[in-house]
């Protein structure tokens, strides 16, 4: 068969062939065949081509074999432009060692499984093996490994949960000295504060601030910082708040620490009428929680010899047994309202802050009718430590939480608070935080983490006004990825997390920004061997 087309494009003959006598004539209409059309056509055609080159060349440069034929091409180029795969190189046999099940009894004793990639290679290239072989070994390797990395992690977690969990001797120690000068010492003893200052405790025109903690050492450092970088500390009153065993050695220290001109007064919880006389709704809450977590998660020995929980798991249920979250001390903020009735307003502390900055201008903030004055956690340059939000702490597969709240809710921080005691008392956040303390207990624990912040998230939901970052740095008992510069910038730092920085654990790069508020010649604290370092 053959094609003329005339010179002037206006008519195409077509020969059929030799059998045939006729031809066929076609006229082409009086429009010309544009030349941009043809361009267009050849442009086509050439990504066409360059294409095809491509992907023949990606499969040569991948170790395939280079195609030679159409058919060949197509069947490499047809499954990739329809979207699908390839068949796979890697022998079937292989998939089916690998998905096998294999008893972890199966390896206890044996010496002749690879105890590294190295040796694994090693093995391989010295001995010529079979594709089943090669993915028995492999297995077997890889669960031993396996294994051996879940134990490395469930015993660094449980020493972890010691290490927080105890109190250091040289906490101790510092306890028992300053309550034995609590009874031999009048000095040790006396009024806090002085009956001059008394009238200021209830006076809103000074800066009030509430620290609730049963760590001597670590409430002598808030309040040590607190008062030496207050540009008006003769303004300061520090309300100190603690637990029946440990208000006499804090009485001690503080009479013997005075820190004038700043007014400090230390208080236990039996010395408030409301706590002794009436029904708190906290105490009965926190006792069916020590049951329920006593029931449900046992020991620690117990929790560490579960062979079937993850790590991540076992880190939780070891966390669970933490004394914190059973102390008091950890829900007391939730009755400040009760605590200090002649109060307007007022910043909560807790004992492991360090104040780097006056926080008198905290009192100038507008709080718009709001509760909590609070630094938000969901934004920021640290996504470890600022990307939470109410997923990360609320259960929101238990529909009692995702009925009520949206998971993509900003969270806050508990550390450094505003609190607006007169517009708490307008509402009914308290009452909601007991409800929900009761529901997290009918539902077995399962609706939030551990700790008061879920409960807090919830009750203070609506009330909260967000302030600027710079008032409240988190993380530091967490990771050490923070830079000191950015770390002396900050109004306040916080060590939330383990690696409290009286504790062995603590970073080292970061404990020095809490060991200057520590005289460490004083005769207590050498007496205890509390050492800087």
């Amino acid at each position: 068969m053959q094609l003329h087309i005339s010179p002037s494009l206006r008519h195409v003959t077509v020969f059929p062939g030799k059998e045939v006598r006729e031809f066929i004539k076609v006229k082409v209409g009086s429009r010309r065949l544009s030349y941009r059309m043809l361009f267009y056509s050849i442009l086509f055609f050439t990504f066409i081509l360059r294409f095809v080159f491509v992907m023949t060349a990606v499969d040569t440069i991948d170790g395939e074999t280079r195609c030679s034929t159409i058919g060949c091409l197509g069947k490499r180029l047809g499954p990739r432009i329809l979207g699908r795969r390839l068949e796979s190189s890697v022998p079937e046999v292989v998939y089916q060692v690998l998905e096998e099940p294999i008893g972890k009894d199966e390896l206890k004793g044996r010496s002749d499984i690879p105890q590294s990639l190295d040796e694994f290679m090693a093995e391989i290239k010295d001995s010529n093996i079979d594709a089943r072989t090669f993915a028995i070994k492999l297995r077997e390797m890889i669960t031993l490994l396996e294994e051996r990395t879940r134990n490395a992690k469930i015993q660094e977690y449980l020493y972890r949960h010691v290490a927080s969990s105890s109190i250091p001797k040289q906490l101790h120690c510092l306890a028992l000295r300053l309550a034995n000068e609590h009874s031999t010492n009048a000095a040790a003893r006396l009024q806090l504060p002085s009956a001059e200052f008394v009238p200021a405790l209830v006076d809103n025109s000074f800066f009030h601030f509430v620290l609730a903690s049963d760590n001597i050492l670590a409430a002598s450092v808030v309040a040590t910082s607190l008062v030496q970088n207050s540009l008006r500390p003769h303004k300061v009153v520090l309300h100190i708040i603690t637990d029946r065993k440990t208000y006499c050695p804090m009485q001690a220290w503080f009479s013997l620490h005075p820190l004038s001109p700043a007014i400090i007064e230390v208080k236990a919880l039996h010395h408030f009428d409301w706590f002794s006389k009436g029904k708190v709704p906290v105490l009965e809450a926190m006792e069916k929680d020590q049951k329920v977590r006593s029931q449900f998660r046992g020991g620690s020995s117990a929790i560490v010899a579960n062979n079937t929980d993850k790590p991540n798991v076992i880190a939780a249920k070891l966390q669970a047994l933490s004394p914190k979250y059973n102390s008091i001390m950890n829900h007391i903020r939730i009755h400040l309202p009760e605590m200090f009735p002649s109060l307007n307003k007022v910043v909560f502390l807790d004992d492991d802050v360090v104040v780097q900055t006056d926080l008198s201008p905290l009192w100038d903030i507008d709080m718009n009718g709001k509760v909590n004055g609070a630094v938000e956690t969901c934004r920021g340059g640290d996504k470890f430590v600022m990307s939470k939000k109410f997923k990360s702490y609320l259960n929101f597969s238990h529909p009692l939480i995702s009925n009520n709240f949206d998971p993509n809710t900003c969270a806050w921080a508990y550390g450094m608070n505003i609190f607006d005691l007169e517009a708490w008392r307008k509402t009914n956040i308290s009452r909601t935080y007991h409800y929900w303390l009761e529901q997290n207990l009918k539902s077995d624990l399962s609706l939030w983490q551990l700790g008061t912040l879920p409960p807090g998230l919830i009750a203070f939901h609506g009330h909260v006004h967000v302030i600027d970052p710079f008032w409240h740095m988190l993380g530091f008992g967490y990771q050490e990825n923070t830079s000191a510069a950015d770390a002396k910038s900050a109004g306040v730092i916080h060590f939330n997390g383990r690696a409290k920085p009286w504790l062995e654990i603590a970073f080292p790069k970061l404990r020095p920004l809490w060991a200057k508020y520590v005289d460490f010649s004083d005769k207590f604290i050498k007496g205890c061997h509390i050492r800087e370092s």
